[in-house]
């Protein structure tokens, strides 16, 4: 009787199993499905790498199709890493809090003592009131800094890449353009404006404080060997680390770029620069969001600090980090340039990763996030 008892057990055991291992089978199926299909009737986007990390669902989930280099053909490979640009901005933010955690600063610093003696010799100069400046405002673009990529010099810079595209850009030099474009647009907290010096300053106070590279300091703040997060970089200022397959080619069709030609200076010292997997990426969203990297919950949660502008608007942006809705779930995470994205849904604990290697084909993040959001709810 016993050795029936055993028997039937092990056979639930075994349908068990078996029907974990179909449902994940088949949930990668029709993650891969959505892909597919949205890249057959978007072939110009060149190519497609998505991860979903979803634990409470036992899911984590790379995905690609396309190519990794569109002149050779070469197919893409999930494991491939990018670009991420702008999306490196809510990395900075944590780097922040982490040293908040710590007790090194807390948000609501003046910027005055912390940035380099250069940058605030240029800032003084230009007219700015660098006392009150907080760090909440640099990380929120609400500190009334002008950037060296302005509204109005966007086309220039971009056209002086386009006819430069090996020049190497510094930090200094891209603070020092910033200065030049053109006066305070506003006192601290008053006004929004998007721009990466902002974050340029940021890794500035990262490395005052503690004496290191920011991108050093960076991997070690968020913890990036404790927790797995084993493909990410600083592009052409770390190296590539070990068992990382090749970076991706990425495109900017409207002035005929391919990422691999031009320096990545132009987008380099925090408001852009980290070089990841789709994986890493998501990883390093859901560990920020379930304080595995910002342990202190309410320091993690300053990220989602609000600076109320003189006009009454927040932007739906905090501190290195945009508010979104998918499939009417609040989304929180950073886009990038080079038409990346990485958002985290609460509802879900829930953080997928979307990147489009065609600037061009930038709007089908958000349909690849609604259909996968869509998939994950089945």
């Amino acid at each position: 009787m016993k050795k029936s008892i055993f028997l039937f057990l092990s056979v639930l055991v075994c349908i068990g199993c078996a029907t974990k291992k179909t449902t994940h089978k088949t949930t990668s199926i029709s993650f891969q499905n959505v892909l597919d299909s949205i890249y057959k009737t978007n072939p110009d986007a060149k190519g497609l790498l998505v991860h979903i990390e979803a634990p409470d669902k036992n899911i984590s989930w790379s995905g690609a199709v396309g190519y990794s280099d569109y002149k050779t053909k070469t197919p893409l490979q999930k494991e491939q890493p990018g670009l991420i640009a702008s999306s490196i901005k809510t990395y900075v933010s944590a780097s922040i809090l982490r040293l908040v955690e710590e007790g090194f600063i807390t948000i609501d610093d003046s910027i005055d003592g912390l940035i380099s003696s250069k940058s605030k010799e240029l800032l003084l100069t230009d007219g700015y009131n660098l006392k009150a400046i907080k760090i909440k405002h640099l990380l929120s673009h609400t500190s009334g800094i002008e950037d060296y990529v302005s509204k109005n010099n966007v086309g220039q810079y971009f056209d002086f890449i386009t006819a430069n595209k090996k020049y190497r850009w510094t930090r200094d030099e891209q603070i020092k353009i910033t200065v030049e474009r053109g006066d305070p647009l506003g006192k601290a907290g008053e006004i929004f404006n998007y721009a990466d010096a902002n974050f340029l300053l940021a890794t500035e106070i990262i490395e005052r404080i503690t004496k290191k590279p920011f991108y050093t300091a960076m991997r070690e703040l968020l913890k990036y060997n404790e927790l797995g997060i084993n493909n990410t970089w600083q592009y052409t200022l770390e190296d590539i680390p070990e068992n990382t397959k090749a970076l991706t080619h990425q495109y900017y069709g409207k002035y005929q770029w391919d990422s691999y030609d031009i320096d990545p200076s132009f987008d380099l010292y925090g408001g852009g620069g980290i070089a990841c997997t789709s994986k890493d990426l998501a990883l390093f969203s859901y560990h920020f969001f379930n304080n595995h990297i910002v342990k202190n919950e309410a320091v993690k949660d300053l990220i989602f600090t609000e600076i109320t502008t003189k006009n009454g608007k927040t932007n739906d942006y905090y501190l290195g980090l945009s508010k979104s809705t998918i499939n009417g779930f609040n989304a929180y995470g950073h886009g990038g340039f080079w038409a990346t994205t990485v958002q985290y849904i609460p509802k879900l604990n829930t953080s997928i990763a979307v990147f489009v290697l065609e600037k061009d084909h930038k709007k089908l993040r958000k349909d690849i996030l609604e259909t996968l959001v869509k998939q994950l709810q089945q």
